[in-house]
């Protein structure tokens, strides 16, 4: 009984022992075994793996294509046309013994503020250079710069165990002082722009209102010329038939013209004051068509 009291400790510290020499490494992870911070092994295969309890410990790194998104940095390009750029890389870690040694013990965000120190610099000096122009940056040369900096910025991670796979400029915009001025300075042109056009506009208005105004004349015209035109030719038919009633019965002819002047002169109660001896009414005093007519 007496030992089997005492197997049950040593049995539990042997589980114990066990247990804290047992790791794992999955496939998306590779692992370096540490013996008082000294590199013993690495781990670059998934499986279960053992170490030496108390004594080595393991550090796992990531073995996945990692992203870093930079700070926003101010370049000037040739132009002096100074621009805010916001990139980020991709990168993978490509020795964790050379990045243990690189970074210590700070482990990924200390190797994470390492790379981020080459990246911008790389980015500076590759978009600073000679010929590269704001008009440049924003145009489809964009991408050839982008190659150039993931190039040096590559070489120059080597250093820390990474690898640089890819660098991308994901913004590019103005500083804030210049953003409104850019602003007011475009608002200013579409205005300019919006002014031509509305003046061009006019000048087309009138030009259709003056067109439509001399057509309005020269209808207005023609038809004034035709009803002239019509008017002349109903008067001499008028005189025409005057002239032929009055061939046939002059006295009658007189007669019509005299009662017509009546009734155009008495039509609206009008009073006339006339002589006794007036001939204007001179077939109303006679009985007979036989006298003289009245003259108009």
């Amino acid at each position: 009984m007496k030992r089997i009291t005492y197997l049950v400790p040593v049995l539990i510290l042997a589980i114990a022992l066990l247990l804290s020499s047992i790791f794992v490494v999955d496939e998306r992870q590779r692992a370096l075994v540490l013996q008082f911070g000294q590199i013993r092994q690495v781990i670059e295969e998934p499986g279960l793996n053992f170490k030496v309890p108390f004594i080595q410990d393991v550090v796992y790194y990531d073995d996945r294509i990692l992203s870093l998104d930079t700070a926003e940095i101010e370049v000037t390009p040739s132009d002096d046309r100074r621009l805010v750029i916001d990139a980020f890389a991709r990168y993978r870690i490509n020795d964790v013994v050379q990045f243990r040694q690189a970074v210590g013990v700070g482990g990924l965000r200390a190797g994470e503020d390492r790379l981020e120190g080459i990246i911008n610099p790389t980015i500076r000096a590759v978009l600073g250079s000679d010929g590269v122009t704001s008009n440049t940056i924003l145009s489809t040369e964009r991408a050839t710069l982008m190659d150039q900096i993931t190039e040096q910025a590559r070489a120059r991670a080597a250093v820390l165990g990474l690898e640089v796979l890819d660098v991308r400029l994901k913004q590019t915009n103005l500083p804030a002082q210049n953003l409104e001025a850019t602003f007011a300075r475009m608002r200013a042109e579409r205005e300019r722009e919006a002014t031509d056009e509305i003046a061009r506009g006019n000048e087309a208005a009138q030009r259709v209102r003056a067109q439509a105004d001399r057509t309005v004349v020269e209808l207005t015209s023609e038809a004034q010329r035709d009803a002239e035109i019509t008017r002349g030719e109903a008067d001499a038919e008028r005189n025409r038939i005057f002239a032929e009633a009055f061939g046939q019965d002059a006295e009658f002819f007189e007669f019509y013209r005299s009662m017509t002047a009546y009734e155009r002169a008495l039509r609206n109660n009008t009073t006339m004051v006339l002589t006794p001896d007036s001939e204007f009414f001179e077939y109303l005093g006679n009985s007979g068509l036989g006298a003289t007519p009245a003259r108009q």
